[in-house]
């Protein structure tokens, strides 16, 4: 296993568990001590987790619903999830169309497979977003930024956001939400870009939803959609079985990529 496998393993066993011990790591990866703790520490000083002694500890342990990460954080969080979330996600866009994407880096990464798009309307509320479509070059790219004021996660929201996102119509909305569950649906932790991306929903012929499993029984403080608003949801196979039952009960399609 490589080191960043390994890395990625010990975050989801604290995620799960709320915390691990350095001698539990140790027996489960057959690694050395000196191995392990330096992978809590890299893992820590990318604030993924608190080391303590011993072990370590989740980040934001007791958090409540408007606990929000930064984007920095959360993009080093199921790197291979989200890519393989974007994959199947991409190949839902034709050419000559006019999509929306909301702020996330699960968005961000299916933005950088759509750049090789031709001839694309892209509506975002993320500035992370519309420079990879910038960066691309692509003339027969028009990308329209909504304005608005920045979140902990560069999302833009408010009334600026809001407003300009009332005026146009897409074909398809991609969204990344926070969390999902039967009784809240989508959300967020930040009231304003709720709003923000329930205009999005609004403007949108479609709702793809772009959700790893982690995202499954996390509930922010705002509700962006009901599951059954999503035509389509692309998830990971990481996603347990009973969530997959309750999923498929309220959306149209539950992709698991």
């Amino acid at each position: 296993m490589l080191a960043p496998q390994r890395q990625q393993a010990i975050l989801d066993l604290v995620r799960q568990n709320g915390g691990v011990r350095v001698i539990e790591l140790v027996r489960a990866f057959g690694v050395s001590d000196i191995t392990i703790r330096r992978d809590l520490e890299l893992l820590a000083e990318r604030g993924l987790l608190f080391k303590v002694h011993g072990g370590a500890t989740v980040v934001g342990s007791g958090a409540g619903s408007t606990d929000e990460p930064g984007f920095a954080v959360k993009a080093v969080r199921q790197e291979e999830e989200k890519r393989a979330i974007a994959r199947h996600a991409a190949a839902l866009v034709r050419p000559g169309t006019a999509v929306a994407l909301s702020a996330g880096t699960t968005t961000w990464t299916l933005a950088h497979r759509l750049a090789a798009v031709p001839a694309l309307t892209v509506v975002t509320n993320s500035v992370r977003v519309a420079d990879v479509f910038q960066r691309s070059g692509r003339a027969d790219h028009t990308v329209i930024l909504t304005g608005g004021v920045r979140t902990p996660s560069d999302a833009l929201v408010g009334p600026v956001a809001v407003s300009s996102i009332r005026q146009l119509n897409v074909d398809q909305l991609f969204l990344g939400v926070h969390g999902m569950t039967a009784r809240a649906g989508f959300t967020t932790p930040n009231m304003m870009e709720a709003e923000t991306d329930r205009a999005l929903v609004e403007a949108a012929v479609r709702l793809v939803v772009l959700a790893d499993h982690t995202k499954w029984g996390m509930v922010g403080i705002s509700t962006i959609a009901r599951l059954g608003e999503a035509d389509v949801l692309i998830t990971d196979a990481g996603l347990p079985p009973p969530a997959r039952e309750a999923l498929a009960e309220h959306v149209g399609e539950l992709v698991i990529a």
